[in-house]
């Protein structure tokens, strides 16, 4: 794409409202724009990181044997008072009246959309277990939305959603999404610390947040030093028994705040590490609480009726955005990892209009491809250009200027160390190579 043709309005001040470093730079980097208090457009450049971190998240998830399916964001009222957390879920909820007067609101969660789903398609325990998410957007109506995407009042999130025939079974979806997790906030570039949650409004007696360390996080976390250490499984069996991998993670000593055993703590030493942790995914094991007062069973082996047992399984989409720029970003701008940057490369013309520089330019662009490429062809003075693409933070920068184009070469530099090497267009193009 060339940057003069691309909608990338950057910002040289920080806005007063942003408070912390990934709001001040998804404004600045002309990632997203306020619409209204926590609601935002998504701007080109936004746009794209989201969907390549939707994407991974999808494929994980679909590795792990979850099936895709997308429900609604409007929901029927009733069903909430099936469950019974129509009147109990507080002033979060948007409660919305349609020209029937019929009783609807705006998505906060889905549990009771998809136990509906399920209850009337699925009759027999041969069809289980049945693990089912989208990726969807919701609305809290947070009393005060802050830090831009991080605290907002409308957001994407992955939702997965396990039905199972008895506790056992349930306890296997709870522990195959535990490890695409993990995988998922590896591809993503970030280290992710499962903890032991409290289940809050959706219930459940087993839970975990995962947590990803940041000094602007929303909570203090400590966990053993080995947490941070630990290999991401690769090759994973899903289908297999995944319960000794579960205990390796979470046998280690991990807790926020609201968990934390000071004593336990205490007898770690120095192997106790305490930050600061922002929370970019959760997941439930809740039984029944939903399945047995909305009737969703299935005829068991014996023929008795069965009421299913369920979890859920939450990732924050476009939470995950701005976390992954307060774990990666330096006084310049954001830093992508490469699994989740909007392009690959960004290439600096110094002197637009140079026959030599163009023609060279044009080479690196076509062969790369501008899908992967955003290229600095406007007639701006080169400083300009150098800040705007430390801003937005791609991988790669290749600099091409008419004193290197005599030589034959370009200046690559490599965003994450800063580090430039000169070298030939066609050992540029060979390292740039997809």
């Amino acid at each position: 794409m060339r940057l003069s043709r691309y909608f990338l309005p950057t910002l040289k001040e920080t806005p007063s409202e942003a408070q912390i470093v990934s709001h001040r730079l998804m404004l600045r980097a002309g990632l997203i724009r306020q619409h209204a208090a926590g609601i935002y457009t998504w701007l080109p450049l936004g746009f794209a990181v989201l969907r390549k971190i939707e994407q991974i998240v999808r494929e994980e998830q679909n590795r792990a044997g979850a099936q895709e399916l997308l429900m609604p964001t409007i929901q029927s009222a009733d069903l909430w008072r099936e469950s019974g957390r129509y009147d109990d879920y507080g002033k979060e909820m948007l409660r919305i009246t349609d020209r029937h007067d019929r009783d609807l609101l705006y998505g906060p969660t889905a549990e009771e959309v998809i136990t509906d789903v399920f209850r009337n398609a699925v009759r027999s325990y041969k069809d289980l277990p049945k693990t089912l998410y989208h990726i969807q957007w919701k609305f809290r109506d947070e009393v005060r939305p802050r830090f831009g995407i991080m605290r907002g009042r409308e957001f994407l999130m992955k939702d997965a959603y396990s039905f199972d025939l008895d506790s056992d079974a349930a306890r296997h979806s709870y522990n195959q999404m535990f490890v695409a997790y993990l995988r998922t906030f590896a591809r993503l570039g970030l280290k992710a610390i499962p903890l032991r949650a409290e289940t809050g409004p959706i219930g459940g007696d087993l839970s975990h947040e995962f947590i990803v360390l940041a000094s602007t996080g929303e909570s203090e976390v400590h966990c053993h030093r080995a947490l941070l250490d630990k290999t991401i499984p690769d090759d994973v069996d899903y289908d297999g028994d995944l319960q000794p991998l579960v205990n390796d993670w979470t046998g280690l000593y991990a807790a926020a705040d609201d968990m934390h055993d000071v004593t336990k703590a205490a007898s770690l030493g120095g192997s106790l590490v305490t930050a600061r942790g922002i929370e970019v995914g959760h997941i439930f094991h809740f039984g029944t609480k939903y399945s047995k007062p909305m009737g969703a069973t299935v005829t068991g082996p014996d023929g008795e009726d069965v009421t299913v047992a369920m979890g859920s399984y939450g990732i924050g989409v476009s939470r995950l955005v701005g976390a992954i720029i307060e774990a990666s970003h330096d006084d310049n701008g954001i830093i992508w990892p490469e699994s989740v940057a909007p392009f690959h490369v960004g290439l600096l013309n110094l002197k637009a209009g140079d026959t030599a520089t163009d023609e060279t330019c044009a080479r690196l662009y076509q062969a790369l491809g501008p899908d992967r490429v955003l290229y600095d062809d406007r007639d701006e003075r080169a400083g300009a250009k150098f800040a705007a693409m430390d801003l937005i933070g791609l991988p790669w920068q290749v600099i091409v200027g008419p004193k290197g184009v005599a030589k034959g070469m370009v200046e690559l530099k490599n965003r994450a160390t800063g580090a430039r090497e000169e070298v030939s267009v066609d050992s540029a193009l060979a390292r740039l190579a997809v």
